[in-house]
């Protein structure tokens, strides 16, 4: 008996990759293999889910999305998630596909519950989200042929799977057109830690923004800590101890932004009056904030339904006749004018 993928790829002499992507049905293994794979775990009695059915019917229906929590976050990002999470959903049920959650630990990179959905084959895809520059659970993916797509941009595995991002970079630059064309020089820019590329694009649309209006990279205005409230409240004081302190600040997230603008009070300084504010992604908490808050707004749930359809053509179960292809977007955030700009 075959207990994991492992022992399968051991007794036929193949790659773990082969194997999973022969059991998957991709495009790129041929014939013979996929028949040798198939008739293996028949005959050592290899199940790659739990319940045993993906070799009766071929297939789970079952798609993961791997939400890993930020250390402190209790909220696991809900503002932002669930309206994308509403309308992946949305779209796979369309396809008769059940959309499954698998929530991480806190503080904990996700690669040990990534793994055993790949090796117990509780999923027939994979959906990643908050991207890193490198991202190793891209690579340990793309090396098992396991199929997924991401939201969020990465430097990891090159071009060969889907990937839906929002244009931080684009927004990082408007941002700045927007304060400058409002008489400020010194503007703050609040980013995530954790190597997260999102706040690296946001940068460097921020960076390249103040350089067209002839204006010098302070470094001291820039600062990074955790995704969430506590992370904002914590370096937001950093970039105001300046002799020549910021007259505005954008901050990459919106919990941030409300642990930033609480710092901001304590220090007497209000948000909206004494100095600029504005957020990258808009999310509820943005607008009931007090002043409701300038920010860009994403259009969640439709990205939602888009990143299932790019995951669905790169899958030849469900490419249809044009056959499996890998695509890659981009998507523009809307700027939401409110009082604290």
């Amino acid at each position: 008996m075959a207990s994991s993928i492992h022992d399968l790829a051991r007794h036929l002499n193949i790659s773990i990759g082969t194997v999973s992507r022969a059991l998957n049905g991709r495009a790129d293994v041929n014939a013979d293999t996929r028949k040798r794979v198939l008739e293996a775990a028949r005959e050592l009695n290899y199940s790659p889910n739990q319940s045993g059915r993906s070799l009766r019917q071929g297939a789970t229906r079952s798609i993961a999305f791997m939400l890993q929590p930020h250390p402190g976050d209790q909220q696991y990002g809900e503002p932002f998630f669930i309206p994308f999470l509403t309308g992946l959903q949305a779209r796979l049920a369309e396809y008769d596909l059940d959309l499954m959650v698998v929530m991480g630990e806190p503080g904990q990179y996700q690669q040990e519950r990534l793994r055993r959905v790949v090796e117990t084959r509780r999923a027939d895809a994979v959906v990643l989200a908050n991207t890193r520059r490198e991202d190793d659970r891209i690579d340990y993916l793309s090396k098992a042929g396991f199929p997924f797509a991401t939201l969020g941009r990465s430097q990891s595995g090159g071009d060969t799977y889907p990937s839906l991002d929002i244009d931080f970079e684009r927004a990082g630059d408007e941002a700045v057109d927007r304060l400058v064309a409002r008489g400020h020089r010194r503007i703050a820019a609040i980013r995530p830690s954790h190597d997260l590329n999102f706040g690296y694009l946001f940068l460097d649309g921020y960076r390249k923004a103040l350089r067209r209006h002839g204006i010098e990279v302070d470094p001291g205005l820039i600062a990074d800590g955790f995704i969430n409230e506590a992370g904002g409240y914590q370096v937001t004081p950093r970039v105001m101890l300046s002799n020549d302190r910021p007259t505005a600040i954008i901050f990459n997230n919106d919990a941030m932004a409300l642990g930033g603008c609480k710092a901001l009070a304590e220090m007497g300084i209000r948000p909206g009056h004494d100095i600029a504010v504005i957020v990258i992604v808009d999310t509820p908490l943005c607008r009931y904030f007090s002043p409701a808050l300038t920010a860009f707004r994403p259009s969640l749930e439709p990205m939602g339904r888009r990143l299932a359809e790019m995951l669905l053509a790169s899958l030849p179960a469900f490419a249809g006749e044009e056959g499996p292809h890998i695509m890659h977007e981009v998507w523009p955030l809307e700027l939401i004018a409110r009082e604290s700009d």
